[in-house]
């Protein structure tokens, strides 16, 4: 298997973790297109549950065919922070976030719906919820000082698409807790106002 597309990368690193019993989540880019407005992207980033006792069962299943650093998986874990695993031949790189043990980090597992991404065959793939993956981008746009378009654009695109199908009462609960509730107000304000201008 060509390795050549992030679903793919998506699945092989999901089996592994799977067969670790690692519960995991796609997010990122990913998640929002699913969820909204379709974008290319060559990086993978997956929320997942791991404990030290699966890093080395886990570098042993990826390589050689990704580069894993040990290190790098040692730290995300003490910090509850991300690294990131290559694959050789296409350098296509995933990040896999460590669950972090505030309210919005949890959701992300309970919540997540399971889908059959295009081009993949076999069993459906978690994936964010559209509130989480909205929710998630928001924290990345605050965090990033609030100049990533992309991010931002993504939060519109899952707006738009969801419409009335979102849990807004959840959503604006949790971006309360978050402290996004004036993001979230602005990015529904503007998404409405694109809605009611199309």
């Amino acid at each position: 298997m060509i390795l050549d597309d992030p679903v793919l990368v998506t699945l092989k690193v999901g089996a592994v973790l799977d067969g670790l019993g690692v519960p995991w989540v796609v997010g990122g880019s990913l998640a929002s297109s699913i969820h909204g407005l379709p974008r290319s992207t060559q990086d993978v980033d997956l929320v997942a549950a791991m404990l030290r006792e699966h890093v080395a069962p886990f570098i042993e299943a990826m390589e050689p065919e990704f580069y894993v650093s040990e290190a790098a998986m040692l730290d995300a874990l003490r910090a509850r922070g991300s690294f990131n695993v290559i694959h050789q031949d296409t350098a296509m790189k995933v990040d896999l976030f460590m669950v972090r043990a505030d309210p919005l980090s949890r959701a992300q597992l309970t919540r997540r719906r399971f889908t059959t991404l295009a081009g993949a065959e076999g069993a459906p793939v978690p994936v964010l919820s559209p509130e989480d993956i909205i929710l998630q981008k928001l924290l990345w746009f605050e965090r990033g000082q609030r100049v990533s378009e992309r991010q931002w654009r993504d939060v519109l695109g899952v707006l738009k698409v969801q419409g009335d199908q979102l849990d807004l009462e959840y959503l604006t609960a949790a971006a309360d807790l978050s402290e996004l509730r004036a993001l979230l107000d602005d990015a529904l304000a503007q998404a409405r106002a694109g809605a009611s201008g199309a």
